[in-house]
């Protein structure tokens, strides 16, 4: 099966939680107290009237956010419905300053017009993308000289060990560092839905690969951080009074997110 086929199968995938996503966060959202996962508020900080591109925004929610803090927000997503309940969501909270587009992100060149100050991407999103160098590329196109580009995702070393096995205290790698090929699940949710049956594709990046993805693309990098906890529905089976998840055998003892920083060095 070639890799668009299976951005395809995830693509179909992610759209049986679409309805279940919009339903989850909109309650969430409701609340005016709710804030982005309390890593990337700390990490993003003042963003009042920047110019925002939220690469993969699923439902919406954290486009929302990110549009409450003060930006002008255009949020990008591979599936329809995704896009369909965002704006639905931005309508219903009374958001204007948010634009919602379906697109893959990889061909997203050409699709929007506007350069931004800042591109974002935040939980559980780059393995679902085969190629980090035309993701870099996309992220360079985006960026205004000078701009900034933010990714806080799950460190390339906590993948490789299996999730069950970590709740329980041991370590066992199951997923290659080095692989190429996706891992298929044949379920996918589970963290805002009922998981769901439907074949889907996951690609696990090397450290090599997210930072030279960016570097090849002429991005330079600023800002890395490595973080022993994570938000809810990224790993861990405690969690402590900001909402962080973490296991509890290896709290310190393993990476569980890897967040960083780049900026556009100028047009080439």
């Amino acid at each position: 099966m070639s890799n668009e086929n299976k951005i395809q199968a995830n693509e179909k995938a992610w759209g049986k939680l679409s309805k279940d996503h919009y339903e989850t966060y909109r309650k969430r959202l409701l609340d005016p107290h709710t804030k982005l996962n309390p890593l990337v508020e700390s990490e993003l900080g003042d963003i009042k009237g920047k110019r925002v591109l939220h690469l993969q925004c699923n439902t919406g929610a954290d486009s929302i956010l990110l549009a409450r803090k003060g930006a002008i927000v255009t949020g990008v997503d591979l599936v329809e419905d995704n896009i369909k309940y965002a704006r639905l969501l931005a309508k219903e909270f009374k958001m204007t300053d948010l634009t919602f587009i379906t697109s893959d992100v990889l061909k997203l060149i050409g699709k929007i017009e506007d350069k931004f100050d800042l591109v974002v991407t935040f939980d559980g999103v780059i393995g679902w993308l085969p190629d980090l160098k035309q993701w870099g590329k996309v992220i360079f196109h985006y960026l205004k000289p000078n701009g900034e580009f933010y990714l806080h995702d799950a460190h390339p070393t906590a993948l490789i060990f299996d999730e069950e096995h970590m709740a329980e205290g041991n370590l066992i790698a199951r997923y290659p560092y080095f692989g190429k090929d996706p891992d298929m699940d044949p379920y996918i949710g589970g963290y805002a839905s009922e998981a769901k049956f439907a074949e889907n594709y996951y690609w696990n990046h090397t450290m090599e690969d997210i930072i030279m993805g960016l570097i090849d693309n002429h991005l330079s990098i600023t800002y890395i951080k490595e973080h022993e906890k994570c938000v809810v529905g990224m790993g861990g089976n405690l969690i402590d009074d900001q909402g962080l998840s973490y296991y509890k055998d290896f709290l310190g003892k393993i990476p569980m997110v890897l967040s960083l920083k780049a900026k556009n060095k100028g047009e080439i």
